[in-house]
């Protein structure tokens, strides 16, 4: 329903990130354009929230399985807690689950993702986190890093990720953290970072980090959603408190976008890895990661 309000042309010189609808206002689409986000408040219905937990908690329960979801678990959790929310921090590529692709087909979120993308749009990646209260092991910190590091599709700039806080996300319990502008920077060198701890599987981060470049903590109400550009340099700190923190996610690119061949690029060695946990996984033997 909102396809027909949304003209796929940028408007020339003016906004390069946005597209010319009725939907954003003038200083919205300047926000996006200097800074990379833009968070609309209370997006979401509680009620529609409240479904997705409880899908959720389905399938940490085991009482569903989507096909072709990745299920991700802390297991040194499990022989405590069994099969539960208490062990589950993500559930990764959910379009399968008919109640959580829901979020990707509703007409709030399609009305300003169609901002960035245009009409023909497809979900290309989906995500349910659930941020487990952590230690100084910091288990469940996400480096700074940029999403394009992990899509092998182009133009970045018809790309977006669709963001809904489930509760809320603030500093204790490790809300997204964003630097504005960085958007407007190259895709850099991602890799696993140099920590005590263990880092979780192909959570990348960036191998050169700006120290000085400022930084902004996204407090966010439960159903605020925040919109940002797959280049933007974002991650999210650790949950020091005893609760969950949820969100559920997806990127929209427009249907025009193209894959690339990620060899002798800095996404090569992404690639590698996921080529191998597919082998594991499936068996199966020729794959590339479009």
């Amino acid at each position: 329903p909102t396809s027909a309000q949304v003209s796929a042309v940028p408007q020339p010189g003016r906004f390069r990130y946005t597209l010319d609808n009725d939907v954003l206002t003038t200083e919205q689409r300047q926000f996006y354009e200097d800074n990379g986000y833009l968070l609309i408040k209370k997006l979401i219905s509680d009620e529609d929230i409240e479904r997705f937990r409880k899908e959720f908690i389905r399938i940490c329960k085991k009482e569903v399985n989507p096909p072709g979801a990745m299920i991700m678990k802390d297991e040194s959790l499990r022989s405590q807690y069994g099969q539960s929310e208490k062990v589950v921090n993500k559930v990764q590529d959910f379009q399968e689950d008919k109640e959580l692709f829901r979020y990707c087909t509703l007409p709030e979120v399609l009305k300003y993702a169609e901002c960035f993308t245009g009409p023909n749009i497809m979900a290309m990646h989906t995500m349910l986190i659930n941020k487990l209260p952590d230690s100084d092991k910091q288990t469940f910190l996400h480096p700074m890093h940029q999403d394009l590091h992990y899509f092998p599709f182009r133009p970045a700039d018809r790309i977006v990720c669709s963001w809904t806080a489930m509760e809320r996300a603030h500093q204790d319990n490790g809300c997204l953290v964003v630097q504005p502008g960085t958007h407007k920077e190259p895709l850099k060198p991602h890799g696993y970072p140099n920590w005590e701890g263990k880092a979780n599987k192909l959570f990348h981060g960036l191998l050169d980090e700006d120290e000085k470049s400022p930084r902004v903590h996204l407090v966010m109400e439960k159903g605020d959603t925040v919109f940002f550009h797959p280049l933007l340099i974002h991650g999210s700190g650790i949950n020091k408190t005893s609760g969950f923190r949820k969100s559920i996610s997806c990127h929209f690119a427009s249907s025009e976008c193209y894959y690339i061949d990620v060899k002798n690029t800095t996404q090569e060695h992404l690639e590698k890895e996921v080529i191998e946990m597919v082998h594991k996984k499936y068996n199966a033997t020729s794959v590339e990661l479009r």
